[in-house]
């Protein structure tokens, strides 16, 4: 790996390399007794970040011929995010990854690369990415606080399920270990063995298995791409089913998932879910307020977790729209775990755990959660509507009709397709669940107008007290 520099961050203290290109933190500069970035001409005048939303624009031969007219102009046209885009909107001809995103779209061997030292060069833009994507990311899954720690069952019947458990994260440690996938997939090797020429998507592109297995063993990335197929089971012929002697099946305890009714209208539910050490998902709630199962083949992850809370505020750090649809967060995951993870463990509905190789997660319905693999792993996950959060699933529907996601395109209407399949093959169930909705919706208006008038009243009906003036009596209310 090189020279190493010691650094101190957030109570944390890192050995990491050297940054390739010796490229320093916008601080050094202070004390520095040279500095190369005003060779670049009418560029220095410029924030490191509208250098890169600039070099944005050119194609691959342009930022080579940038790059060569000086140091400071070769260390930006080297950020790796440049060539990356260009690699997805452009892919190369051979199917090969080399090291790099600059390599990988230039079709450079490894061996060839060349750093040109640009030691007197001091930015955050181009140094911290560098940083993050080397900073251990073990020591924040160590000393889990005992309040925050995830139950770890060795198993849970449906009963024991839907009394105590549908809304609390849990840990199975011994029913993954039952499938045959578990023992097939148990290495990398194994999986491209047999399905290398397989091609599988991983977040904006599709590669082959190979190519994408060479990325995990050899990249620098921030934010390394995580492999999330929802095609796997077709792709792979693999049978899904304990009664159909299947390859893997989902945990009998949590019953049937109610999306099932709708059949091949159902929204993507299933995922094959491989990375590398440092890959993950940045906080988000799952989709259409769906429950969520995650079974670890291979490798380990961390993860973090909060329910919803009655204020409706998210985990620190993460801003969300007044409507939800929108999340902003720092871009990578160790970008939030050195600024908020020491905040975030302290507060309050925080649960973590590690769920290591053979085990299996649950995830209720709409609790935010960020996951992160500690090392290279393989995974396979289904998001499901259990009978307890069925509630969730139809308020989604009908109530953020522009955030549902997955259905495809010939579904026009999610929220009535949903309503008339259950009323076809569960009416009872349709039909408690609707009471309590109601119900529920009783009891928020019922508390609205207490306050609202000032006191205590059985009688929705009766006389009106003091009024804010917004909307009438027989208006929703929240």
């Amino acid at each position: 790996m090189g020279p190493k520099a010691q650094f101190a961050e957030d109570g944390i203290e890192t050995a990491i390399p050297l940054h390739p290109l010796r490229i320093k933190p916008s601080g050094n500069a202070y004390t520095a007794i040279a500095n190369i970035k005003p060779a670049s001409g009418l560029f220095s005048s410029l924030p490191d970040e509208l250098i890169i939303q600039s070099l944005e624009y050119l194609d691959g031969e342009s930022l080579l011929r940038v790059g060569g007219t000086c140091k400071a102009l070769f260390a930006f046209t080297r950020f790796e995010d440049l060539w990356k885009t260009l690699c997805i909107e452009s892919p190369p001809s051979s199917r090969s990854w080399r090291g790099t995103w600059r390599s990988t779209y230039l079709e450079i061997l490894d061996s060839c690369r060349c750093n040109i030292s640009c030691e007197n060069l001091f930015s955050d833009v181009l140094h911290r990415p560098f940083f993050c994507a080397h900073i251990p990311l073990k020591p924040f899954a160590n000393d889990i606080p005992a309040k925050n720690g995830i139950a770890r069952l060795s198993n849970v019947s449906y009963y024991e399920f839907e009394s105590a458990w549908t809304d609390k994260p849990f840990i199975l440690t011994d029913l993954v270990r039952e499938w045959p996938v578990f023992k097939k997939w148990t290495t990398r090797e194994n999986l491209l063995e047999k399905y290398g020429e397989v091609e599988f998507r991983a977040e904006a592109v599709d590669w082959p298995l190979k190519m994408y297995a060479e990325y995990m063993n050899n990249n620098s990335d921030e934010s390394p791409l995580y492999l999330f197929d929802r095609s796997f089971v077709e792709k792979l012929d693999i049978k899904v089913g304990r009664d159909r002697e299947g390859d893997y099946w989902p945990p009998e305890c949590f019953g049937e998932d109610l999306f099932a009714v709708l059949g091949d209208q159902r929204p993507d539910s299933r995922w094959l879910i491989m990375g590398p050490e440092r890959s993950g998902s940045t906080f988000h709630k799952d989709p259409n307020a769906t429950s969520a199962w995650n079974a670890v083949l291979s490798g380990s992850k961390y993860w973090i977790m909060f329910p919803p809370s009655i204020s409706g505020l998210p985990p620190p750090g993460v801003f969300v729209s007044d409507d939800q649809s929108e999340v902003t967060s720092p871009l990578s995951i160790a970008e939030w775990l050195l600024a908020f993870h020491a905040e975030a463990r302290k507060s309050q509905g925080c649960v973590e755990g590690i769920c290591q190789a053979g085990e299996v997660l649950y995830v209720p319905s709409n609790w935010w959660h960020l996951v992160v693999n500690l090392a290279p792993g393989v995974a396979i996950t289904q998001n499901f509507v259990p009978k307890a959060h069925l509630a969730d699933a139809i308020r989604f529907l009908r109530d953020k009709p522009d955030q549902v996601s997955g259905f495809h395109d010939s579904v026009k209407n999610p929220y009535r397709t949903f309503m008339q399949k259950m009323q076809q093959e569960h009416p009872e169930m349709l039909a408690e669940t609707l009471i309590e909705m109601e119900q529920a919706r009783q009891g928020r208006k019922r508390k609205w107008h207490e306050l609202v008038n000032g006191h205590t009243n059985d009688n929705l009906n009766g006389d009106r007290g003091f009024s804010f003036g917004i909307g009438s009596e027989d208006e929703d209310v929240p």
